[in-house]
Parts: structure tokens; C-alpha cells; sequence
């Protein structure tokens, strides 16, 4: 009998939440739509993931309809264009799944391991619908990780073209008809509203009933549909026990229709419904200004900006550097030791051992034969090797490196203004209004008692605040840009801000390569320039390209085996020959040249002379340093290099700096720590070579580029070297944007004090809040936007255009 009850008691299926036929597929007393649903369910149960159902009823999708063609995504080629990133074990892909919807899919999706041993890993943004699957192809094909997906119930959208743009474009798309229908009602309901504001003749009093339940149909579909996903962001915050601010924008919009219903149905008041309605009309309007914000800005860092760096590209047997932007499918390029492969490419020359860490976190070099596919994000550890771009930039795994979060250590976790304030505003609100309702109920007014409880939930809605963050340091993200210094994100602006403690690099750094003059004591014949030639030519060290330029054009030779320790020196075997260049103590060798930075060249064990390299600091060095001396940051210096000018040095840093020479890459990092345990915030300044290990441990990690390939994702930032001298400025103006985050708090305040003070004595009307919250709004997105630009002119950031 029991088990009978539960078959007509359950009208849903189990899994789908559709309607069950007459006739329903019955599985562990639950009943299913269809057999699809039914096979889900079972293969989630054996699997040990039936907690699938328990954080939401109904969380699947029906399995009803045509099974979709997936016969292409054997073919080879096409996998290679859907892929991420493939090694011989691993393949990353991303896929978009428009079905994802609350938090049992973000369950499941993340413990697709269970499902099948082949899968290592999956991450799913639930924001963008995306997830990130990490999985073993020679366990699981692509076609099968894609039919384990449809099966149960996450079939992902699969198209050859740029799928990102796209995703973003129909995300827009469905914030836009949430504006569309926030702003229908809102003109309406503001309109039924005039009668109730100025007046009421005996005429339009007798339609007041007719109108309040106008506004309230009016509310309904802003309250379920454009509002919808500040509740799913407040309850995802409250599930992970934190509170953002989305929870009291949330708990404002509710109360605000609640409280309006309650007015409209007993007849007891108009209600708030046109306050509800501009409130989330104008907080989307601000959402989809921010998206438009960070989409223009995201779409230039991804063609243009975050790298303004060089590739090198072969042309006609001669070597060109050129943007990463030009580079085009089809062009060779020449990539050296040290750095990173910026495209998807094909190996045409030379021994490939590439590291991949920064994509699967493994620092095995893994070793590449020619003809095969090289993916973007590896480092190669060796000689230079020769590749023809088969995928542009644009799509390859490199553009996620730089927003890829597992980049950034624990340590360097921040905590911006908005996080540390919204774990006491959602409080201090509730607080408020507790207490406003327990003042008047004790006082015998009870229906006082209620309204100053719902009305400072209402006024006290922080909309206003949610929104300045994000608008100012969005304008700064775009300021800096403007300005070639390319900081990663907006918590890094503001994690710029807090820098008490600048410690530079010498060379490449506060050295220009650029400008400097390279000198040669010894003779070199010509098959010996050559050679030398050849060895430089697959460094990226500032030294070792000066040297090429210095020897000119000569024929390049292929080495049979090549090596080059970090700080020290490379050395190479060509056939019978052995090549070493670097220090004396790499060399084995006493310094018979004691002032300068040399550079030892040794043939065959024959000492063949030294080069030394006169760099000049770069423009605006002296002012850079004096200005923040001024601005009392903590300046020191930390150099791989000998101590040479160091009396020059002492003469541009002030008493207090120390300066570090003969400084091992272990050794930087260990500095950058022993300031960071007394209380500093550090910004290191670094060549993105040498210094990336300090780069990734300071605070805030800035590489400075000239025309060489050195990005690393450890860093925050790339400063152009041309921009150098706007360093201060660029300082300066990251304290003036956080400054402007809290100018508009303190507005957003004195809007939430001047609204409380009415709502605690429970006299607050439709009018004031309909007046006060928009233009609170309004207030806040102006004057962000104005002071941004107007502190971006002031450190001479920004100029009017003629």
C-alpha cells in the first residue's frame, strides 16, 4: 500500500519535473517521464551521486527528443580546434552549457569524476555557463565526454567559431530583456502611480483599488524574472556562508513587494511597486553598463593590450619582431629559451622541451618532435625553435592564463573595500530595522512597528554602493590601458593602492635595452661570430640580445645540445665544438675585468674575450625614484648583476634604500619575504625573466617589457617600458580611485542616513522612496565616473582631445 501511495501522490517526474503520462517509468519508488530521465537517475544513484536531488527539487533536464549527431567530433582536426590545450595524457576543454541553473548543477558538473575514471577534473563558472573539464583522452574520447554530458542532461553548445564573443553577446541579450521588462513596468506602474502622488479627485479615488492591483501585476513579473538573479546570487553567498552584497539587494527587493502586496490586498496603502520597479530597472541598467565595460576592455587585453609585448617572426631568412596582435596563422616565429609559445603552432626546427606548468602545473618539461602541434602557454627550456602558427592568438589557451585565478598564491589573497564591507552592511541593516520594529511594538504601535521595520530594509538598499566599485575601478582598468600599463584585474588596482614598499630590478628594468652601447675586447673570426651568434640567439636575456645585434647578420647554425643557467650562462655543442658564454665563475675563470657587467666568450676551453655592455638608465629614472621618496614609499633594489655604478645608484635611491647586487632568483624571493614579514605591501618591478618567482611572491607583481616576449601570468600587471616615467602617476591614481570608492560610500551613506531617519519613525511614503533610491543611483554612477576621469587628468593620465 505504501508504495502504491507514493506512485499517485508523485504527479512530477523525479528528475525533469515534467508532467508524468498515465503510464509512468517507475524506478526506487520515484516515477520519471520518460525512459531518458528514468537511465539519469540510475546512473547517478550508482555512481554515489544521488545528492544531485537534494539541494533542489526537479534539478534535471528531460531527456524527451532526438539524440544529436556527434559522428564529427571523431575527426581529428576538429577536435584540434575545439581543444584547449592536449599533451599526451591530458586534453582541456571549455565548454558552454546553456542548462546550467542553480547549485545541483554546479554539484554535479564539478563530480563528473565520479561518473568515469578518465575524467582528472571539472570547474564550472556558473556565471558564464562554462565548465572546464581536464580529462585522460586516452580513457575517454571527446565524443564520449560530450555523450556522458547528454546523457545526463548537460548537452554542451559545440561550435567552430569564437564561441566566447558569442556567449557574451546572448548573455547581454537575455540582461537586455530583463532591462526591457523591468523598464516596461516601471513606465506603467510609475504612470498608474501620479494620481496617488499628487492627489486623488473623487473620481480617480474610485478606481484606487483597480490601479494598486495594476502596480501589483506590474511587480510580479520584475520581482520573478528581472530580479531573479540577484536571489540566486544572494542564496549561492548565504550557502557558502558568506554575505555579499547581493543579500541585502535581495532582501530590499523582496520586502519591497511584499510589503507592497500586503498594502495593495488588505487596502491598506498604495504600495511600493513603482520604487520596486526603478530599483531593479536602474540596478540592471548599471549592470549592463559595467558588462559593456568590461567586455570593450576585455576584448582589447585580449587582442592587443595585456600583451604589449613582441614576437619574432622569420620573413625572407631575416628576423622581425612584431606585435602579438599581427601575428597572423601561417607566419613562422622564433621562439627562445625562456619564452613563452604565444600561439598554437606547429614545430618546423629545432628541439622543443616545453614547460608546462603554467597550464597543467606540472614543471615536467615534456619534449615535442617536428610536425607536432605546440599549445600556447608552454615555456620553452632550451634552444630556440622555429613554428608556423596554425590558431590565432585570440583562441588559444594563452588568453586564459591571464585571468586564470589559480595563477595567484593564497598569500596574495585581498581584501577589497566591497568584501570587507559587506560583511557588517547586511548586519548593521537588520540591525537597524530590528530594532526600529521592536521600538514601536514595545511603544503599543504595532502597525508603526511594521512599516519602520520594512521600510529601512527598503530605503537602506545598497544599490547604490554595489555599484561604485565595479563602475570606478572598471574606468581605471581602461585609464591604465590607455596609458600601455596592463594590470590584470580590478582587485589588483585596488591591491596598487595599498603599496607602501617599491623594490626594483636593474637590468632591463630601471636600465634600458634600448639604449645602450656593447662593447667587445678580444677577437672573434668569422665562423666564431657565428657560433656565438647562435648560442645568444636562443636566449631571451637583455645581454644576449644585445650581443646578436652587436655581431649583426651571419649565418645562424643549428646546436646539437643547449643549456642556459638562469643568472649565470649558456653553453652549446655544435658537432666538435663546445661554446660557452656567460660569467667568470660560469666559465671557471678568474674576472681580469673587474668594473662592469662581462660577459666571457669561450671556444673549445679558449678563453676568446668579453663583452661589456654600457646600459643607461631609462628616461625619467631620477624623477621616478625622487617623486616617491617624496611620497614616502620604501624604495630598494635587488640585482642579479654585479655592483658596478653602484655609486651612481646610491647617488638616485635615498640613505634608506638597500641596495642588493649579486642577487640569485632564490635570493629575490627570500628578499621580497623578509619585507613582506614586516608588515610591507610590496611592489616588485622586474624584467619577467630573471624575476618571476619575485614577480608571483610580492603583493603586486609588475613586469616591465620593451619589445621582448617575457609575459609570465605570476605578474599583476606589464608596464610598457615607454611608460616607465608614469609610474608615480599610475600609483597616485590607484589611491585616487580607491579615494573615489570612498567618496561615493560616504554619499551612498548620507542617502541611506537621510531615508532611515524617516523610515525608523515608520512615516515614509511611496513618493520619497519612488524620489530617493533612483537618484541615489543615479548620483553614484555619475559622479564615479566624472571623479575617475577627472583625478585621471589631474596625474596627467588623460587629455582632452582637440
Amino acid at each position: 500500500m505504501p508504495e502504491s501511495e507514493q506512485i499517485v501522490i508523485e504527479k512530477k517526474c523525479f528528475h525533469c519535473g515534467d508532467k508524468v503520462d498515465a503510464m509512468p517509468y517507475v524506478l526506487d519508488n520515484h516515477n520519471f517521464c520518460c525512459l531518458g530521465c528514468q537511465t539519469v537517475y540510475q546512473v547517478l544513484n550508482e555512481s554515489d551521486l544521488h545528492n544531485y536531488y537534494r539541494y533542489n527539487p526537479h534539478p534535471g533536464k528531460s531527456q524527451k527528443g532526438a539524440k544529436t549527431d556527434l559522428s564529427y567530433l571523431d575527426e581529428p582536426n576538429i577536435i584540434a580546434k575545439l581543444v584547449d590545450y592536449k599533451d599526451e595524457d591530458v586534453t582541456m576543454i571549455t565548454f558552454y552549457i546553456p542548462v546550467i541553473h542553480c547549485s545541483s548543477c554546479i554539484w554535479l558538473l564539478e563530480h563528473l569524476y565520479k561518473l568515469h575514471a578518465g575524467i582528472k577534473s571539472s570547474q564550472v563558472d556558473f556565471m558564464k555557463k562554462q565548465a572546464n573539464i581536464a580529462f585522460r583522452h586516452q580513457e575517454i574520447s571527446l565524443r564520449k565526454l560530450v555523450e556522458l554530458l547528454m546523457q545526463i542532461g548537460y548537452e554542451p553548445k559545440i561550435t567552430l567559431q569564437d564561441v566566447v564573443k558569442e556567449r557574451k553577446k546572448l548573455n547581454q541579450r537575455g540582461l537586455i530583456a530583463k532591462i526591457t521588462v523591468a523598464g516596461f513596468c516601471f513606465g506603467n506602474s510609475m504612470m498608474i502611480s501620479f494620481p496617488e502622488y499628487f492627489g486623488m479627485n473623487a473620481f480617480e479615488q474610485q478606481y484606487a483599488s483597480f490601479f494598486g492591483f495594476m502596480n501589483l501585476a506590474f511587480g510580479i513579473p520584475v520581482l520573478l524574472y528581472s530580479a531573479s538573479d540577484y536571489f540566486k546570487s544572494a542564496w549561492l553567498s548565504l550557502r557558502q556562508k558568506r554575505l555579499n552584497l547581493d543579500v541585502p539587494l535581495a532582501l530590499g527587493i523582496f520586502v519591497l513587494f511584499f510589503r507592497s502586496a500586503f498594502e495593495v490586498l488588505t487596502q491598506s496603502g498604495p504600495g511600493f511597486i513603482d520604487t520596486l520597479c526603478s530599483l531593479v530597472f536602474f540596478i540592471l541598467i548599471g549592470k549592463w553598463v559595467q558588462q559593456r565595460t568590461y567586455y570593450h576592455i576585455s576584448f582589447e587585453r585580449d587582442y592587443r593590450s595585456y600583451f604589449p609585448v613582441a614576437v619574432t617572426v622569420i620573413e625572407e631568412k631575416r628576423e622581425k619582431p612584431i606585435q602579438i596582435a599581427d601575428l597572423e596563422v601561417g607566419q613562422r616565429i622564433l621562439v627562445r629559451n625562456n619564452e613563452i609559445i604565444p600561439a598554437d603552432a606547429i614545430l618546423l626546427k629545432g628541439n622543443a622541451s616545453v614547460d608546462f606548468s603554467f597550464v597543467t602545473g606540472e614543471s615536467k618539461a615534456v619534449d615535442k618532435t617536428l610536425g607536432e602541434i605546440i599549445y600556447a602557454g608552454g615555456r620553452q627550456i632550451g634552444e630556440a625553435i622555429e613554428l608556423e602558427v596554425v590558431k590565432p592568438v585570440s583562441q588559444s589557451y594563452l588568453t586564459k592564463l591571464w585571468n586564470n585565478e589559480s595563477f595567484k598564491t593564497q598569500e596574495k589573497k585581498f581584501d577589497t573595500f566591497i568584501d570587507f564591507i559587506s560583511k557588517y552592511f547586511t548586519v548593521a541593516l537588520i540591525s537597524i530595522a530590528v530594532v526600529a520594529g521592536v521600538f514601536w511594538f514595545v511603544g503599543g504601535d504595532s502597525s508603526k512597528a511594521w512599516s519602520a521595520f520594512t521600510a529601512v530594509l527598503i530605503i537602506a538598499c545598497p544599490c547604490a554602493l554595489a555599484l561604485s566599485s565595479p563602475f570606478t575601478l572598471s574606468a581605471a582598468l581602461s585609464i591604465f590601458d590607455r596609458n600601455k600599463f596592463y594590470v590584470k584585474n580590478t582587485e589588483a588596482v585596488e591591491q596598487l593602492s595599498a603599496i607602501n614598499c617599491v623594490v626594483f630590478d636593474k637590468t632591463g628594468t630601471i636600465s634600458s635595452p634600448k639604449s645602450s652601447l656593447m662593447l667587445f675586447e678580444g677577437e672573434l673570426d668569422d665562423e666564431e661570430r657565428s657560433l656565438v651568434s647562435s648560442v645568444c640567439r636562443n636566449s631571451n636575456h637583455p645581454l644576449s640580445r644585445e650581443i646578436v645585434k652587436w655581431i649583426g647578420d651571419t649565418s645562424i647554425l643549428s646546436a646539437d645540445t643547449f643549456i642556459e643557467i638562469s643568472g649565470k650562462g649558456m653553453e652549446a655543442r655544435f658537432d666538435t665544438v663546445e661554446v660557452r658564454i656567460g660569467s667568470a665563475s660560469f666559465l671557471g675563470i678568474r674576472n681580469n675585468y673587474q668594473d662592469g657587467s662581462v660577459v666571457y666568450i669561450m671556444v673549445n676551453e679558449v678563453v676568446k674575450g668579453y663583452f661589456t655592455l654600457e646600459q643607461s638608465w631609462r628616461d625619467g629614472l631620477i624623477e621616478v625614484v625622487g617623486t616617491l621618496n617624496k611620497e614616502e614609499y620604501d624604495l630598494h633594489l635587488i640585482s642579479g648583476d654585479n655592483d658596478r655604478r653602484s655609486d651612481v645608484l646610491k647617488l638616485i635611491f635615498p640613505e634608506t634604500a638597500r641596495l642588493l647586487f649579486n642577487q640569485s632568483p632564490s635570493d629575490k624571493l627570500r628578499q621580497i619575504g623578509f619585507w613582506q614579514e614586516r608588515g610591507k605591501q610590496v611592489c616588485m618591478l622586474g624584467d619577467g625573466l630573471n624575476d618571476a618567482g619575485a614577480l608571483r611572491k610580492a603583493d603586486l607583481g609588475i613586469a616591465v617589457s620593451d619589445d621582448i616576449n617575457n609575459f609570465s601570468p605570476g605578474c599583476d600587471a606589464i608596464l610598457d617600458g615607454d611608460s616607465f616615467a608614469k609610474l608615480p602617476s599610475f600609483l597616485a591614481f590607484a589611491k585616487d580611485s580607491v579615494q573615489v570608492i570612498h567618496m561615493s560610500f560616504a554619499i551612498s551613506l548620507i542617502y541611506n542616513v537621510v531615508g532611515v531617519s524617516f523610515a525608523v519613525q515608520g512615516t515614509m511614503s511611496p513618493l520619497f522612496a519612488a524620489i530617493l533610491m533612483p537618484i541615489s543611483t543615479v548620483t553614484i554612477i555619475s559622479f564615479t565616473s566624472l571623479m575617475t576621469r577627472w583625478f585621471a587628468r589631474q596625474r596627467e593620465l588623460l587629455f582632452k582631445v582637440s
